[in-house]
């Protein structure tokens, strides 16, 4: 990927590859442009099925996002859990959800 890629990569996002203390991502953008767009795509992917998990169980919002995070967290999950974070996060802002209070995952440096 070169520099002149229009994708757009949101400051949240980029501050899960931001060490505390220091003010640039401790990863090549290249890297963090494709975890990005993984993350986005998982998000967008997950919306319909939330939207319908909420209508169908008439389930709150909040159960739905905690739900979604700990499938996308599991062993074998293809995001870090960071990123898991940030894709719920995602999620509710898609749907225009309130987002509950979750705890932040800690940095991996």
């Amino acid at each position: 990927m070169s520099d002149a890629s229009q994708i757009e990569i949101p400051p949240s996002f980029v501050a899960l590859f931001v060490t505390p203390g220091h003010t640039r991502p401790h990863t090549a953008r290249e890297v963090v442009a494709a975890r990005y767009e993984l993350c986005e795509d998982l998000a967008q992917s997950l919306a319909p099925t939330a939207s319908h998990m909420q209508l169908a169980r008439d389930l709150h919002a909040a159960e739905v996002l905690a739900q979604c995070l700990q499938a996308i967290s599991a062993a074998d999950a293809v995001v870090d859990e960071g990123e898991a974070h940030w894709v719920v996060c995602r999620l509710a802002e898609l749907l225009d959800w309130e987002l509950p209070a979750m705890p932040v995952p800690p940095r991996k440096d």
